[in-house]
């Protein structure tokens, strides 16, 4: 426990020193965390009625950025495969800032999925042997376990190769390798148990497709990549953590064929649809080409295949897949079309027309907006603040002191006394 509670002080203290640069990037972040916390309060005070959801669309912007970001977390695996299964020792370098993220994903999508509850306090009744988690039977139920297990293993994976970096030694492989193995089947579940929310909704026909879990891989495969690499472009130029240009390039040629997999297992649910002409035709128009004279999402949905298509090309050509500056394009192109492909352009049409035949077209209101906001501003927190700490302890600089008490953090020493006391040189200060 002693041990322990170095560890925790020595990371308050990194997480408290920084540049103007940093403190300026976390005082944006809480400033945006505020106003999405007075947007919450002003929601639970009157209701979802603040919110655009109605009978006809009751899952709207909450449950977009919830779907996309479960992709965002499930992405991590693609680090984990080649870093512990194959040992490929570029990638295995950088692994531990995959599982981070997907901490910061899951975090954000429990955050989603509250946020879009009606009633929040009433949560222990999914508390197994409290409430009644009605588990096997539920969809959700199996949702709720396979997300907090997969944010318990990252987590606890993440954190003890850390510590133990911390004091300098090697992690203890019969702990790390079964639960490194363990996150690749929960990767894949995250998301397969998310479509088959979907997909087991008898009266959408716009989410009865056998192909929608592919469809969800292949689109997460694109995203949370992409975030990644623009990820490992800002921590390698304004640190000194040293990330090989072949470990990106091997990312970047990863979602090459993730792309071309999303875009084709999407084109062949729109020949599907559209060659048959069934009347289950009317949600893939209302989204493509407008229904009745309803086309809020048309240009949404056409920004995003043309923001798709122009990545692909750019990640299919190797000189510009290997040029950063068209690589960061990409990136940007790629992650912000499947955002509205797979939120806005899956969540919605899927309602659309209703049972009765009648079109509700949504769109989130500012409540909305600025809530979701808040929780992404979150989760970037969550995110930089486990970055603080472990980028320091790959580069070595975020050590355990020779004698066993306090910490180094870079050549500046930190002494832990008691646990209630923290004592630093005055001169200590930790740029960056």
């Amino acid at each position: 426990m002693k041990n322990i509670w170095h560890f925790y002080m020595g990371t308050l203290v990194l997480i408290s020193k920084g540049s103007k640069a940093y403190y300026c990037w976390v005082l944006f972040l809480l400033s945006l965390i505020t106003i999405g916390a007075f947007a919450y309060a002003q929601q639970l005070s009157e209701g979802l009625i603040v919110t655009n959801m109605r009978d006809q669309v009751s899952w709207g912007f909450y449950i977009s950025n919830f779907t996309f970001l479960v992709g965002v977390a499930a992405a991590a695996v693609l680090l984990v495969i080649p870093a512990y299964v194959y040992h490929w020792k570029p990638i295995k370098e950088i692994a531990v800032l995959g599982e981070l993220l997907a901490v910061s994903a899951i975090v954000m999508c429990l955050m989603f999925v509250t946020v879009d509850i009606g009633h929040p306090e009433r949560f222990w009744h999914l508390i197994p042997k409290i409430g009644l988690l009605n588990f096997p039977q539920s969809l959700l139920a199996w949702d709720v376990v396979v997300l907090n297990t997969y944010l318990m293993i990252n987590l606890t994976v993440a954190v003890f190769i850390l510590y133990n970096k911390y004091y300098k030694r090697e992690p203890n492989k019969n702990i790390t390798t079964p639960l490194l193995l363990l996150s690749i089947p929960s990767a894949i579940s995250i998301h397969t148990v998310t479509a088959f929310l979907y997909n087991g909704l008898g009266a959408r026909p716009f989410w009865n497709s056998s192909i929608l879990v592919p469809r969800f891989l292949a689109s997460a495969f694109c995203s949370g990549p992409a975030f990644m690499i623009l990820i490992f472009f800002l921590v390698r130029k304004y640190t000194k953590f040293k990330i090989e240009d072949e470990a990106i390039q091997k990312v970047a040629e990863i979602i090459a064929y993730a792309i071309f997999i999303n875009l084709l297992l999407l084109g062949a649910e729109l020949f599907k649809e559209y060659y048959t002409g069934s009347v289950h035709l009317a949600p893939v128009q209302y989204l493509f080409q407008g229904l009745h004279g309803h086309s809020a999402l048309v240009p949404w949905i056409w920004t995003a295949m043309i923001f798709n298509i122009t990545a692909f090309v750019l990640f299919l050509n190797p000189a510009t897949r290997r040029n950063n500056v068209t690589l960061v394009m990409g990136c940007i192109l790629v992650f912000i079309g499947v955002y509205i492909e797979k939120g806005m352009g899956l969540v919605i049409p899927g309602f659309i027309p209703d049972v009765l035949h009648e079109i509700y077209e949504y769109a989130p209101t500012g409540i909305e907006l600025l809530l979701s906001m808040g929780i992404w501003a979150t989760g970037l927190l969550v995110f930089t603040m486990l970055l603080r700490v472990a980028i320091p302890i790959m580069n070595g600089d975020f050590h355990v002191a020779d004698d066993g008490v306090g910490s180094y953090i870079g050549d500046q020493l930190f002494l832990v006394q008691q646990p209630d006391t923290i004592k630093s040189q005055p001169e200590a200060v930790i740029q960056n």
